[in-house]
């Protein structure tokens, strides 16, 4: 069932619920109609549960990104950097499932707007850990407001991915890490 909603996850990424069709499903997942309705019940079932499967995946990486960096301030870098490198080119015109079902779906759907909600609580809360840790260890000014800091940061993310869409270049996204980094300084 993996590899069914990782076809599901790509194909909702790159055209958003709406505009994804039971025969894109099909296509994408290797399913047949009738076991799409069977295991998921309906297009929103199959939607949820990649959308789980999509954060889940996004929250490991970036946990493995943190293992590698130093201090705090390289472990907000190399956060940067994996979102600088999932909103360029062929990876960034995918787009991301928690921005797309942000402005597409939160407004008119509760399990969605709920997800969404959650995706971005942890995120913001592991920036605002992250720039804590920084402050902590001396890599960041100790008197910049953290929870003020970790949300400008999250904004900066997902503005990248909004912009990853229109197919950004790595450098082009780059040069963003750069800057909001000097927000810290």
């Amino acid at each position: 069932m993996a590899k069914a909603l990782d076809g599901a996850v790509r194909v909702f990424r790159e055209r958003g619920y709406n505009a994804t069709t039971i025969a894109d499903l099909t296509q994408a997942t290797g399913l047949v109609a009738g076991s799409i309705y069977k295991a998921f019940k309906d297009k929103r079932g199959i939607f949820l549960a990649a959308f789980d499967r999509y954060v889940e995946e996004r929250d490991a990486m970036r946990h493995l990104a943190l293992r590698h960096a130093g201090n705090g301030r390289e472990q907000l870098g190399e956060l940067l950097g994996l979102y600088a490198a999932a909103s360029s080119g062929s990876e960034g015109k995918q787009g991301c499932m928690v921005a797309g079902s942000a402005t597409e779906l939160a407004t008119m759907d509760a399990d969605t707007a709920r997800r969404v909600r959650a995706a971005y609580a942890r995120n913001e809360r592991l920036l605002v850990r992250t720039i804590r840790d920084g402050q902590s260890d001396g890599s960041i000014r100790a008197d910049l407001d953290s929870a003020a800091a970790g949300r400008l940061m999250l904004c900066v993310l997902q503005g990248m991915r909004v912009v990853g869409k229109t197919g950004r270049s790595h450098d082009d996204m780059n040069a963003l890490v750069s800057l909001a980094l000097k927000v810290l300084d």
